[in-house]
């Protein structure tokens, strides 16, 4: 199946992107106990998988930084100023969509917040290439990066990958 995947934070990483996921979403339940037996009930809680991409690490390396940096700047490992440095010039989400709402499916307007978040689309395509359906993550964030194996052994071109691993407030999934 063809697809599109676009991170508004990393728009290096969208032609280079060799699979993703929808992830999988579950409702917690209840449990009434009985003396005989506990019977379920409905839950009230939607409990969201991780969203997983995988890309090919460009010449340069410069969809792997622009991950890393993310993170980087999100966790800043040497010392506080890089999370505002990231803010405020090394984002290219200069706009969220963090709108203050009280229901958390609702996708308010965006507000004048420096993104440490991002929004991303995956667009499934069909076999000509048309979009049909887009699903929609609103305040992604990346978790995970992982390494890059090289090696010197192999004989033909052999492209580094890198798969990455989200967090998201929500999605949707909208038809075309």
């Amino acid at each position: 199946t063809q697809f599109r995947f676009l991170i508004n934070q990393l728009p290096k990483v969208e032609y280079f992107t060799t699979s993703a996921n929808i992830p999988g979403i579950s409702l917690g339940e209840g449990v009434l106990n009985t003396p005989l037996k506990d019977i379920p009930l409905l839950g009230d809680k939607l409990t969201y998988e991780d969203l997983t991409i995988s890309f090919i690490v460009d010449e340069n390396l410069e969809n792997y930084i622009e991950m890393h940096n993310w993170l980087t700047g999100i966790g800043f490992p040497k010392d506080r100023s890089q999370f505002s440095t990231f803010r405020s010039t090394t984002s290219n989400t200069k706009v969220a969509t963090r709108g203050v709402s009280k229901d958390i499916g609702q996708v308010k307007a965006s507000t004048p917040e420096i993104s440490m978040f991002s929004d991303a689309t995956m667009t499934i395509l069909t076999n000509k290439n048309n979009p049909v359906v887009e699903c929609r993550f609103a305040d992604v964030f990346p978790t995970n990066l992982t390494g890059l194996d090289y090696s010197q052994n192999t004989t033909d071109v052999d492209y580094l990958t890198a798969t990455a691993t989200f967090k998201y407030k929500i999605y949707e999934i909208h038809t075309l």
